[in-house]
């Protein structure tokens, strides 16, 4: 299998594993989506780490398996490529990539699909589709606007530079820069602390935000107002409150 899901202190590491670059090919495209899915019902995970190892993330896609597909057989799998980020950005929990190396094309599209990007210093960060005659595919267009703004995102997309770590910081491309060799250590105690947390309202937060930035404030407020209220008839809310009355606040146990 080119993708494994590990289960460890309530954290699921998505393990990228095609070396020598992680290419992702229409296999590992499904192989990532069914184990997103398969992520999501699992009530052991309750946090995820996306991980490519220590030398890369993910390079991009198969370019060579592209080649031989002509505009029928793309029109038939450009949906598929789609939905398996898709599907990774539709895990209902905190969802954290941890980039070394490379994270080029559709290797920066699945970084994106995460709700924060810790990199290593080594990492290189870009969208170089344009250098091939095309566009991201698997939601770059998208994702990259919405998260470093419109002029930034056409500026990678346009150009298809690679950017490295610390110009990716200060584009907000990622959140964090680490030593390359403490990046999964990183992500994983990042995930490990969310994964202690409350996770209706974890769930809550995060589809409350994607979706506000998907439509209109109006629609934003009542999603959030719905999540809000809804809040108030679980465990979680009372465990929460009566914590910070008898003890103050921080100090309250979801497990």
């Amino acid at each position: 299998m080119t993708v494994h899901l590990e289960v460890a202190e309530g954290v699921g590491t998505l393990r990228l594993d095609r070396p020598p670059m992680n290419a992702l090919d229409v296999a590992t495209q499904d192989r990532l989506k069914e184990l997103a899915e398969e992520a999501t019902r699992r009530e052991d995970v309750r946090a995820v780490v996306i991980y490519g190892g220590e030398k890369v993330f993910a390079a991009g896609a198969d370019i060579k398996e592209m080649q031989a597909m002509d505009h029928t057989a793309m029109v038939l799998r450009a949906r598929g490529l789609q939905d398996s980020f898709t599907a990774v950005a539709r895990i209902a929990k905190p969802v954290v990539a941890a980039v070394t190396g490379y994270a080029l094309g559709g290797g920066c599209e699945l970084a994106l699909c995460a709700d924060y990007r810790i990199a290593g210093e080594n990492a290189k960060l870009g969208q170089p589709e344009i250098l091939l005659g095309l566009i991201p595919g698997a939601g770059g267009t998208q994702r990259l606007a919405r998260l470093v703004g419109p002029s930034k995102a056409k500026d990678l997309i346009f150009t298809g530079r690679q950017v490295k770590a610390d110009e990716a910081l200060a584009l907000g491309l990622v959140d964090r820069v680490v030593p390359a060799d403490e990046v999964y250590t990183q992500a994983h105690a990042w995930a490990a602390k969310l994964a202690q947390g409350p996770a209706l309202a974890l769930r809550a937060a995060k589809e409350s935000v994607d979706t506000g930035l998907e439509t209109d404030i109006d629609t934003g407020l009542a999603v959030e107002r719905n999540w809000f209220a809804g809040l108030f008839a679980t465990e979680d809310r009372e465990r929460g409150m009566r914590s910070f009355v008898e003890e103050g606040p921080g100090k309250a146990k979801f497990l």
